[in-house]
């Protein structure tokens, strides 16, 4: 049965990964790595039973790792598998390609580019990772509590799996969620209208839904997609999702508070989604109105 996270890495970045390792154990997860005895005897078997009991990967990408003949048989497995994959974003200036890109595409990858800047940025990105296994796969995970040393650690609460993606304004600090009031629209009937707010509240959670080759946001209370109508600049939901439904979810790569940034972009228009003078609007490129962070 399945129950473990797997570190997939290239050995260059064992250092990191261990000290990765270290810190997701003391906060109770159950984790796999190979030089913790995750390899004994056939080195191929005990990468297969690495993947087969894992809930989730997390490959640490760079280019040695797109380039190691071993961590493509890791993540190739894991697709196989179907076991979701939760990529952390190691090399600066750089993008996964080939056969990472195809695995990887789509996915929104935790920012480690920057996790040596100081012991502030490793705890900044090991939350936010923490924070995506928890999103990915918390409903299969059993986690202890923390192993907190009462003497010299200060104690940290143990994480709980949030009902779905909350979107916050990083200049605003407003949350996206649904307001509740109706709209009536000629081509889709009822739409029901989405707000900027001072706080989530329950309609502010989003269920994430893959698509194709795009993801949809339903909310978690409503069951309403996330929609966008580029011609009058609003959002909305709607009981059933189509073209305007069809979002991207991006990581901000220009941001450095590793605070989870991102942009929202609107597949049908090629809008991003922004706000201005505290309202909604689709901006045909991005700017710091368009940056949003993961609640």
């Amino acid at each position: 049965m399945a129950n473990h996270i797997m570190l997939s890495y290239q050995w260059d970045d064992q250092a990191l990964v261990k000290r990765v390792y270290d810190r997701l154990m003391e906060d109770g997860f159950t984790v796999w790595m190979d030089i913790e005895g995750g390899v004994s005897g056939n080195i191929n078997d005990a990468m297969a039973a690495g993947v087969e009991d894992a809930v989730v990967v997390c490959p640490f990408m760079t280019p040695a790792y797109q380039a190691s003949r071993s961590c493509k048989k890791e993540l190739n497995y894991a697709d196989v598998r179907q076991v979701p994959l939760v990529p952390v974003m190691v090399s600066k200036n750089w993008e996964a390609s080939e056969w990472l890109g195809l695995l990887t595409a789509g996915q929104l990858w935790v920012d480690f580019r920057n996790v040596d800047k100081s012991d502030d940025h490793f705890e900044k990105c090991v939350k936010s990772l923490e924070e995506e296994i928890m999103f990915v796969a918390g409903n299969v995970l059993t986690i202890q509590e923390p192993n907190n040393d009462p003497d010299n650690t200060p104690s940290r609460e143990r994480l709980k799996r949030k009902p779905g993606r909350g979107f916050r304004h990083a200049l605003t600090q407003l949350y996206l969620r649904e307001s509740g009031e109706q709209k009536f629209h000629p081509a889709s009937e009822t739409r029901n209208t989405v707000e900027l707010h001072y706080s989530p509240g329950d309609n502010g959670y989003w269920e994430e839904i893959k698509g194709s080759g795009c993801k949809h946001y339903r909310n978690i209370v409503t069951n309403g997609y996330l929609g966008f109508d580029a011609n009058g600049d609003y959002v909305y939901t709607k009981a059933n999702p189509y073209g305007a439904e069809e979002w991207l979810l991006m990581v901000d790569e220009s941001d450095q508070s590793h605070e989870r940034a991102v942009v929202i972009k609107n597949k049908h228009s090629g809008k991003f989604l922004a706000v201005q003078q505290g309202r909604f609007i689709g901006l045909p490129y991005h700017t710091e109105e368009c940056k949003w962070f993961l609640n």
